[in-house]
C-alpha cells in the first residue's frame, strides 16, 4: 500500500500552505484540461489557431484563459508537492521544484503572447494576424531559455515524488507524462495535448483531495469567511486590473 495520502497531506509546510497547496493541485489540473479539449476540434498549428479565434472569438479565449489559468494556479501545488519529496531527497525536490516552477513562468509567457496575437486577429483579421506571428515566431525571448525547463522539471518531479513514495509508480509515471505537454505560442491541442492533462489530473487532483481531508479540520465559521475574504479580494483584484 503507498503512503500518497500521509506524506502528501503532512501539515509541515508553513508555505505555501495545506489548504492553498490543495486547491492547487486540484484546480489548477483540471482547468488545464479544460482549456484543452475545448480547442480539440482544431488544428495544431498557429494560422489554423488564429482563424477559429476569428470564428469562435468567445470559445478559444475561454480554451486559452483556462489554460493559462490552470499553469499559473499550479504552482503552489507544486511548491507543497517538492516539500514533501524534500523530506527524503532534498536535490530531486529542490530542482524538480524550481525547473518546474521556472516553466510555469515560461507558459505565463507564452499566454500573454497568445493574448497579444488573438488581438492581432480582432484588428486585422487572421489572415494578417499569421503573417505578422510567421514574420516574427522566432524571434528572441529571455524565457526561451526555460524551454528545457517547462519539459525537464516534472519528469524530475515525477522520479523523486515516486522515490520519496508520494506517488505509486502508476501516478508518478502520469506526473512524468506532463513534459511532453506541447510548448511555445498558440499552439492547438493534440493527442499529446489531452494524455499530459489527464496524467496532470491523474497525478496530482488526488493528491490536493489527500491534503484537504486530512489534517486538522478548521471550523465552519472558519471557511465561511476564508471564502468570502477570497471572493472579495478576487473581486476587488478583478475590478482594479480592469481598470487600467
Amino acid at each position: 500500500m503507498t503512503v500518497t495520502s500521509s506524506s502528501i497531506a503532512a501539515p509541515r509546510a508553513f508555505f505555501p500552505g495545506r489548504w492553498v497547496g490543495a486547491a492547487s493541485l486540484v484546480a489548477g489540473p483540471l482547468l488545464v484540461l479544460a482549456g484543452v479539449l475545448l480547442r480539440v476540434r482544431f488544428s495544431f498549428f498557429f494560422p489554423a489557431q488564429l482563424n477559429a479565434y476569428e470564428r469562435h472569438p468567445h470559445l478559444m479565449t475561454a480554451s486559452y484563459s483556462l489554460v493559462a489559468a490552470g499553469w499559473v494556479l499550479l504552482w503552489p501545488g507544486v511548491v507543497l508537492l517538492a516539500d514533501r519529496i524534500g523530506t527524503r531527497f532534498r536535490e530531486l525536490a529542490v530542482w524538480g521544484g524550481v525547473l518546474t516552477v521556472l516553466g510555469l513562468f515560461a507558459r505565463a509567457f507564452h499566454a500573454g503572447v497568445d493574448h497579444a496575437d488573438f488581438q492581432l486577429v480582432t484588428a486585422h483579421g487572421a489572415a494578417s494576424a499569421a503573417r505578422t506571428v510567421s514574420e516574427t515566431y522566432g524571434a528572441f525571448h529571455v524565457f526561451s531559455a526555460l524551454n528545457a525547463a517547462i519539459m525537464g522539471g516534472w519528469i524530475l518531479l515525477a522520479v523523486g515524488a515516486y522515490r520519496a513514495r508520494v506517488l505509486g509508480p502508476l501516478r508518478a509515471a502520469a506526473l512524468g507524462l506532463v513534459s511532453v505537454m506541447p510548448l511555445g505560442v498558440l499552439k492547438g491541442t493534440t493527442a499529446w495535448s489531452v494524455a499530459a492533462a489527464a496524467g496532470l489530473c491523474v497525478a496530482l487532483v488526488p493528491l490536493g483531495v489527500a491534503a484537504w481531508r486530512t489534517g486538522p479540520t478548521p471550523r465552519a465559521a472558519t471557511v465561511v469567511g476564508r471564502l468570502v475574504l477570497v471572493s472579495v479580494v478576487g473581486t476587488a483584484m478583478f475590478c482594479f486590473g480592469r481598470a487600467g
